[in-house]
């Protein structure tokens, strides 16, 4: 069969769930991928709370959706960044405190570990319809290294290895209670996070020696404008594909004023080189990514995470299940050719 098609519910989280449910299941998509902010998934409720999850997957049901991933990617930011009064806007007030940076490091490794155990409990009693795709968080790492992307000043490998490093002392403790809850976590591999593109994924996953539970949240959106082969990357890590987005972008546009490093403007000025677009609109060769996911055995789901500025949302994420659906197919059980071998 195809894969599910859900909707990565991040771009939506102003509208109460028991609002998007609904307007999910119009689109066409046959679930959602729960993002930790607004009311969509709360770490806290989930853990604290008797009722909430079973509540949570009523909704859903009531709809026809199912669920096969959570995702926390503004807590799992602050895990290894330089914190300043950005990561405010972004993070919930138990986790920034009184926003001095190592607090706020480590209240957000503490709430990673959480929202790993938070997911074990909501896939423990998901509805047997649901499926059983293995438990996933996806999320951001954040880096302590992001601002040395452009080598100026100079900077050593020694440098370098030391924020590699950083991200290990702070993520493997994190990772082991992963471990111990029995869910992976997909990396979205990012410009900002410490694995941006296939020379810092291998790095990453180095330096966490190799988790079993570490592993990426594919998406071709932040490669593709960067000119990292973006279908050689799920070639690269089959094994550590644990979730796939689907988002598309353009590159090469813009009037020659904005670079690839977006020039301090805003998404969808029209001077950029390149910006996200709805799926079918962008550059991305989105049947390239399909063969070589079927290629690599990957049966989870498709997730849309959708953003266009120049569109109206609703109906992008409409269009985008549409083509996605027609371009999905699944792999083939036989060789094509076995039936010329084939006597009468």
């Amino acid at each position: 069969m195809p894969r599910p098609l859900t909707l990565f519910t991040g771009q939506w989280a102003d509208l109460p769930l028991v609002e998007l449910a609904p307007k999910v299941k119009a689109m066409g998509y046959d679930g959602v991928e729960l993002a930790c902010w607004g009311d969509h998934f709360e770490v806290d409720k989930a853990l604290a709370e008797p009722d909430y999850l079973k509540k949570k997957w009523a909704l859903l049901s009531k709809h026809g959706l199912a669920c096969h991933a959570i995702s926390n990617h503004l807590v799992g930011q602050a895990v290894c960044d330089l914190i300043d009064e950005r990561h405010k806007a972004i993070l919930p007030a138990d986790v920034w405190g009184d926003g001095k940076p190592e607090g706020v490091r480590q209240r957000a490794a503490e709430k990673m570990k959480a929202t790993a155990r938070a997911a074990r409990k909501f896939f423990n009693v998901r509805p047997k319809s649901s499926g059983d795709f293995p438990a996933v968080v996806n999320g951001f790492t954040g880096s302590s290294i992001w601002h040395a992307v452009y080598s100026f000043p100079p900077t050593s490998q020694d440098y370098l290895n030391k924020g590699f490093a950083d991200f290990a002392k702070r993520w493997l403790p994190i990772l082991d209670v992963f471990e111990k809850e029995k869910v992976n976590f997909a990396l979205e591999v990012h410009p900002t996070e410490i694995a941006f593109d296939i020379a810092s994924a291998k790095r990453a996953l180095e330096a966490v020696k190799y988790h079993k539970r570490f592993g990426f949240n594919y998406d071709p959106s932040h490669l593709g404008y960067q000119g990292v082969d973006y279908v050689k990357f799920i070639r690269e890590f089959g094994d550590r594909i644990y979730h796939a987005h689907m988002k598309d972008v353009w590159w090469g546009h813009g009037d020659g004023t904005v670079g690839v490093f977006g020039g301090h403007t805003d998404f969808a000025d029209a001077r950029r080189f390149w910006d996200f677009r709805s799926l079918g609109r962008g550059d991305i060769q989105f049947e390239e990514i399909i063969v070589a996911l079927n290629d690599i055995g990957y049966r989870g789901p498709l997730s849309v995470e959708w953003e266009d500025g120049r569109m109206d949302r609703v109906h992008g994420a409409t269009e985008s299940c549409a083509f996605l659906r027609k371009l999905d197919f699944p792999t083939n059980t036989s060789a094509f050719d076995a039936a010329f071998a084939r006597r009468k």
